[in-house]
């Protein structure tokens, strides 16, 4: 976390880490704090919208999902998110119904959030459809394809392309503006640092085999998976996930810049 902030300040952007402590949400969180958190682990509980009055409530420490911190970041101003992956439409949905509340948030959100695709342990064009339903626009960054988190491809069209973060902020700014909702920008894991397709694939196969025969569901899937996938891919995905996130980082302070300017613009 604090490697990505001096990304995003290095790149003029004022970083803002977003979790709950103590149950008060905060937007902005010390050096000291940051690494609480990181102290504190798995005893951190993960908070979505859904959990934000429950672990206010009880005064614990949260982890915010894109869903909830989309909606701290809006409450405090922020316009601009950068986070590793969104949620979405989970694999098997017809039988469990198993569809991330992100997708919903950036339908009524007005917070443009910065990504590197959906986790590729989740159905991909059905979360593009889900999105679509929403009213959200969905760009990538400089490529036709929609880009699958640890891989720059996932082999499915993007909706949008965006050639430059000034034109994927000038879309943000306008979906913003207007009261639509928010937006997402997918930026494609540089090619040299992404994981091995077939290997990273095999390795979801495994744990969703894995995950269903101990009877693993709700929202303890995704870390259980990404877990797995960790281990079978022998670190390749940790290391992946932690390139992307400070590619993402970096697009993402320069959309919020122009955002920023965007803004600024319109009160003049």
């Amino acid at each position: 976390a604090l490697e990505v902030e001096h990304i995003i300040r290095s790149n003029g952007a004022v970083p803002a880490t977003i979790a709950l402590i103590g149950g008060v949400p905060h937007v902005g969180l010390t050096k000291e704090e940051i690494n609480m958190l990181g102290r504190e682990g798995h005893k951190v509980r993960k908070v979505s919208r859904r959990d934000l009055a429950f672990v206010m409530a009880s005064g614990v420490h949260g982890a915010t999902t894109v869903s909830a911190t989309m909606v701290l970041a809006h409450l405090a101003g922020i316009k601009v998110f950068v986070t590793g992956g969104i949620g979405g439409v989970h694999r098997g949905v017809a039988q469990t119904w198993d569809i991330s509340t992100d997708l919903k948030e950036l339908g009524k959100t007005p917070v443009c959030v910065v990504c590197a695709g959906v986790k590729s342990i989740l159905d991909i064009p059905k979360t593009l459809e889900y999105l679509e339903t929403e009213g959200v626009p969905v760009m990538t960054y400089k490529q036709d394809d929609f880009p699958s988190f640890f891989t720059a491809s996932s082999g499915v069209k993007s909706p949008m392309r965006v050639e430059t973060a000034q034109a994927a902020a000038s879309v943000a700014q306008v979906q913003i503006a207007m009261g639509l909702g928010g937006a997402l920008v997918a930026v494609p894991i540089p090619p040299e640092h992404q994981a091995d397709a077939v290997e990273v694939e095999r390795a979801i196969s495994q744990c969703l085999r894995e995950a269903e025969t101990q009877g693993v569901t709700g929202n303890k899937i995704t870390p259980f998976i990404l877990q797995g996938v960790k281990e079978i891919t022998k670190g390749k995905s940790l290391e992946a996930n932690i390139k992307l996130v400070k590619n993402n980082a970096l697009v993402g302070a320069q959309i919020a810049t122009h955002v920023g300017s965007l803004s600024l613009k319109s009160k003049l």
